[in-house]
């Protein structure tokens, strides 16, 4: 399913001239032929460029959202049960931070990635992450490391931890310490692969999909329904291993990988393409590598604006505007907002009229729409023929307060007082769960989660429970018992060719021949080598 419903967000105020252009190129391929065409259409480009028309080149689109309101997919959750679930799992990640850096001073841990990115994971939680539960292959999720305190806060919902692992956050040494990134080795049943934000999930879940289509293909294990999720942050684009490979992708026609790539717009320590737009670069990168690209923008807020764009002024201003604007536009007062970005223009102006200041405030971006992220995860679900990447603009450090929100030092935050955390509970609705009691100053930042009994509880189990299992959560299984030969097989190897050691291609080759030369060698392997793998030469 390719998606590329873009132009028709974008008013057409002359749709009888439209349809006559659209007539005349499906006369010309008719009578002449799709090569005659495509020569026209390239004499229109270039004439058009020699006159100072500007357009977008092939591999971009205009600054909105790929998938258009009108086609978006219904969303089948229960929208009150998953708000109060990202809510509190938001609050306990904020919590287990902040908690480790009073414990131990630099122990660090990040606050805003995950903030940023609440909506993108727990979408994939409640409706596309399958487990991997009565033997099943599921799905494999790399996550992105800055994100990590999110995935145990869940995992804390879910019982599957306790407030003693969250305590000992990046203490990881602790009898119930939790590693401060993915990796399995030292949570050898919770984390499936390692990754952190150096370009290693990225590159790793390229070869993950290619090895899962290359065992189907081979018929050794059914992958079909397996998909391959990779999380990044848009500045781990600029690791040379989270692109290096993404042709090799394409080439493969990998459409069982999707990367969700969160456009937060923010690196380390400032904006990520400050005086440019990452998410119009990155879909240049994707789309011109044979990629699948679905931008997800603007949220919910923008739907009716873009619609009443009829002179296309709204989209100039969106294409033109950059991203160091935009994060700067974040932390300006609505008043602001109507003057900098609609006020330079009359039309502008006049379509947020009918909007206060603080809706102004508030029109979210498309990466916290958990609608519209449903949709492109739908849709990339259905793709065929291509992998599939997600570009969902968000605010770094989001809900998190101005004092974090969209800051260029956000990425550093370790540490919120305890008036931040009253605004925060006031900002994710959360003053009948958390009394205000347990806020005052010196007292110990609680935790918070459901009861067995209660509704949000059973709808996360429920969720699972469909989805086949939880995840992350490693499983180790060996199809079946090898018996190693006799270590005497070995021996005409290690003699060499009596003047000079063998090399290890000739003694790999000795060793093939050895072992399919031996008598119960394909009873053995029946079950999992074709037929025509057998001979060797």
């Amino acid at each position: 399913m390719k998606i590329d419903g873009f132009f028709r967000q974008l008013p057409d105020i002359d749709p009888e001239e439209t349809q006559e252009w659209i007539d005349s190129l499906e006369a010309v391929v008719d009578v002449r032929g799709e090569a005659r065409a495509r020569f026209l259409v390239r004499a229109l480009l270039n004439h058009a460029r020699e006159m100072g028309v500007q357009y977008p080149p092939t591999v971009s689109t205009p600054y909105v959202n790929t998938i258009p309101a009108e086609e978006q997919a219904w969303f089948p959750g229960d929208e009150y049960l998953e708000k109060r679930i990202r809510r509190f799992i938001r609050w306990n990640a904020a919590v287990m931070v902040v908690k480790a850096n009073k414990a131990v001073e630099g122990i660090g841990g990040h606050l805003s990635t995950f903030a940023s990115s609440a909506a993108q994971y727990e979408v994939g939680f409640n409706h596309f992450f399958r487990g991997k539960a009565e033997g099943q292959p599921g799905d494999h999720v790399y996550i992105q490391g800055h994100a990590a305190p999110g995935i145990y806060a869940r995992a804390f919902l879910e019982r599957r931890l306790d407030e003693e692992h969250l305590d000992n956050f990046r203490r990881e040494l602790s009898p119930k310490g939790l590693s401060s990134y993915p990796h399995p080795r030292l949570m050898p049943d919770f984390w499936e692969y390692p990754t952190v934000s150096m370009g290693l999930g990225p590159i790793a879940s390229i070869y993950q999909a290619r090895f899962n289509r290359y065992l189907h293909n081979r018929g050794l294990d059914d992958t079909s329904e397996s998909r391959v999720w990779c999380f990044i942050g848009d500045g781990e684009c600029d690791e040379p291993e989270t692109l290096g490979s993404i042709s090799l992708a394409a080439r493969e026609h990998l459409d069982n990988l999707i990367w969700v790539v969160n456009c937060n717009l923010q690196r380390l320590d400032g904006p990520v393409r400050g005086n440019g737009k990452i998410i119009q670069e990155l879909e240049a990168v994707f789309r011109g590598a044979g990629w699948n690209v679905i931008k997800v923008i603007w949220g919910w807020g923008w739907d009716g604006l873009v619609a009443s764009d009829v002179d296309g002024v709204l989209l100039k201003r969106m294409n033109e505007t950059v991203d160091g604007a935009y994060q700067r536009l974040k932390s300006l007062p609505g008043a602001s907002i109507r003057e900098e970005f609609f006020g330079p223009d009359p039309r502008l102006r006049r379509m947020v009229e009918h909007l206060t200041d603080r809706q102004l405030e508030k029109l979210p971006r498309g990466g916290h729409d958990y609608k519209k992220l449903y949709a492109a995860y739908k849709a990339a679900t259905e793709q065929t023929g291509a992998p599939t990447v997600i570009l969902a603009k968000t605010i770094k450090g989001w809900t998190l307060g101005p004092d974090i929100e969209g800051r260029n030092a956000t990425h550093q935050i370790k540490k919120m007082s305890n008036e931040q955390f009253r605004r925060l509970r006031e900002r994710i609705n959360l003053e009948e769960d958390i009394p205000a009691e347990l806020l005052e100053d010196g007292r110990e930042l609680p935790y918070c989660r459901f009861a067995k009994d209660a509704p949000e509880y059973q709808y996360m189990m429920d969720r699972r429970k469909a989805l086949n299992g939880m995840l992350p959560y490693r499983t180790v299984r060996a199809r079946r018992q090898i018996e190693l030969p006799d270590p005497s097989i070995y021996d005409e190897f290690h003699a060499g060719t009596g003047t000079h050691e063998a090399s290890t291609t000739m003694a790999f080759v000795r060793l093939l021949r050895s072992l399919t030369s031996h008598e119960d060698f394909w009873e053995r392997v029946e079950p999992i080598v074709p037929d025509e793998a057998r001979s060797f030469g």
